[in-house]
């Protein structure tokens, strides 16, 4: 009898009685093992309506598909909650790899198959404009060449915002296996890329038209259609080619119920970071401004230490390029961030900023609604002062009085060789804070300061990259997107051996 009774309930199984994780995974195992979305939506309507939602979640688009959008998703437009717009900008052969010529036509590319960029966001707006506000929708930007990766940077990857399996890296290897001529020797970086070649993948996007200036090109921002749908942006770092600050003001104002944003620029390479720090400024204003339902802003200025080498050109003493071995942040854009940090809920600032600067706070400022918040500052290294750490720690917790609702404040540092962590937690519920460094080298922390303290010491020659930090100090908030972060160590992995500063 009692095997009987079994047989039935094992019977009375049912696809619905399957918990959603489970049928997932079933599908992703499925798929790859080879079979189609196609051949899955045939088994039954169950299977059907499960696949069109796993299917409509996430959705990639391209200028081409702009047109057919609407018929593409027909009836499961409630189900769509990620789109990845990617705009494959043309394609360019060696010649225009590492272009030798000066003028700035050089290293540019404007168009997308052939379809002006404005265009195509012209389209994708419209289109947009017109959708209901049903639920959360996200908006990941990326603007690449194929060609890209097909040159110098073979470790460059473009994807969708979500982790890629251990078959990235063998995939960069097998494709980067032997090319001298772009400096990859038996899989490996063997020479750092020329000055050139990494000015042509930083190029800024719409720098030689078709605009003729930048109050024009403004105009243009703000004659776009209004999408309301759109509540949280990605600008990833996989983006090399550079959005001008001024520009994104505009795109965000488009957005007017914007609750994340997910910024992660390349630092510059010369004396343009000047310029770029002001339309930074610019930037940030404008999201304090216009953005009023932002509630998670994320910021990390990407970097890497070999190319300021590559960039620098030293006569009698002085860098003609001005381009700084460590990146020394504005301290007006630290100020202008901590200003448009006053009315969010999560701030992660990284490298765009320096927390000294970010503490110079008015007696004015608070931040009723501050939860968590991690900034980097250049002081967290051995050899700065202690004196002036201590008087950045204080500012600090003098700001903390300012975030009532503060449950983390982390202050972080990391390149190759380096990591630290100050680390303020609190825990509300049992009336009780605590403080946590970590880091490569120890810091006496005065009890003026603190009054408990935790010591981890951390191994500096693991240390091979921002990147490693990240991981090592354990940060409890965001402060990159998880795929970004992968694509940091297999960058850094392609790289080793290469000479860093």
């Amino acid at each position: 009898m009692s095997s009987i009774s079994l047989n039935k309930k094992q019977c009375a199984l049912t696809w619905d009685s399957l918990p959603e994780e489970i049928r997932l995974l079933i599908f992703k195992a499925l798929m790859q093992d080879g079979c189609t979305l196609a051949r899955l939506a045939t088994v039954s309507r169950e299977w059907q309506t499960e696949l069109e939602r796993f299917n409509f979640s996430r959705i990639k688009l391209t200028p081409s598909r702009l047109v057919d959008l609407s018929s593409m998703i027909h009836r499961n437009r409630a189900l769509v909650g990620y789109i990845w717009f990617c705009l494959e900008l043309d394609s360019y052969d060696c010649t225009k790899c590492a272009p030798t010529e000066e003028y700035e036509e050089a290293f540019s590319i404007s168009d997308t198959d052939n379809c002006p960029i404005t265009t195509t966001f012209q389209n994708l707006f419209s289109i947009l404009s017109t959708w209901d506000l049903n639920g959360d929708l996200i908006l990941d930007i990326s603007i690449y060449s194929p060609s890209d990766s097909e040159h110098w940077f073979k470790y460059v990857t473009f994807m969708p915002d979500t982790l890629g399996g251990g078959g990235i890296e063998q995939m960069i290897l097998d494709k980067a296996s032997h090319d001298p001529r772009h400096g990859w020797v038996a899989g490996f970086r063997h020479s750092a890329p020329s000055s050139t070649a990494i000015r042509k993948v930083f190029h800024s996007v719409m720098e030689e038209g078709p605009f003729d200036s930048e109050q024009s090109e403004i105009q243009w921002w703000d004659q776009l259609p209004s999408v309301p749908a759109v509540t949280s942006l990605l600008l990833r770092q996989q983006n090399r080619r550079r959005w001008k600050p001024g520009s994104l003001a505009h795109m965000f104002a488009r957005f007017p119920r914007l609750q994340e944003v997910h910024y992660e620029p390349w630092r510059e390479w010369d004396f343009l970071q000047s310029n770029t720090d002001r339309g930074y400024r610019y930037l940030f204003e404008s999201i304090r401004r216009f953005n009023n339902n932002l509630k998670r802003l994320v910021v990390f200025e990407n970097f890497n230490q070999q190319y300021p080498t590559v960039m620098q050109r030293f006569q009698l003493g002085e860098d003609l390029s001005r381009c700084d071995s460590i990146r020394n942040p504005a301290p007006a854009v630290s100020r202008m961030i901590a200003l448009a940090s006053l009315k969010l809920e999560h701030l992660a600032a990284s490298f765009i900023v320096d927390a000294s600067h970010f503490f110079e706070i008015e007696p004015s400022w608070e931040w009723p609604n501050l939860i968590s918040i991690v900034l980097t500052s250049k002081l967290l290294t051995p050899d700065e002062n202690s004196i002036d750490i201590g008087a950045m720690l204080q500012a600090a917790a003098a700001a903390a009085i300012k975030m009532p609702q503060l449950e983390t404040m982390e202050i972080w540092n990391g390149r190759k060789g380096l990591a630290a962590l100050f680390k303020y937690q609190a825990f509300r519920n049992i009336q009780e804070a605590r403080i946590i460094w970590r880091g490569t080298w120890k810091l006496t922390i005065e009890l003026s300061i603190i009054q408990a303290w935790e010591a981890e010491r951390l191994d500096e020659a693991a240390i091979k990259s921002h990147g490693d930090a990240i991981h090592d100090l354990g940060l409890s908030s965001e402060v990159i997107r998880p795929i970004s972060w992968q694509q940091i160590q297999i960058e850094q992995k392609a790289l080793e051996g290469v000479k860093t500063v």
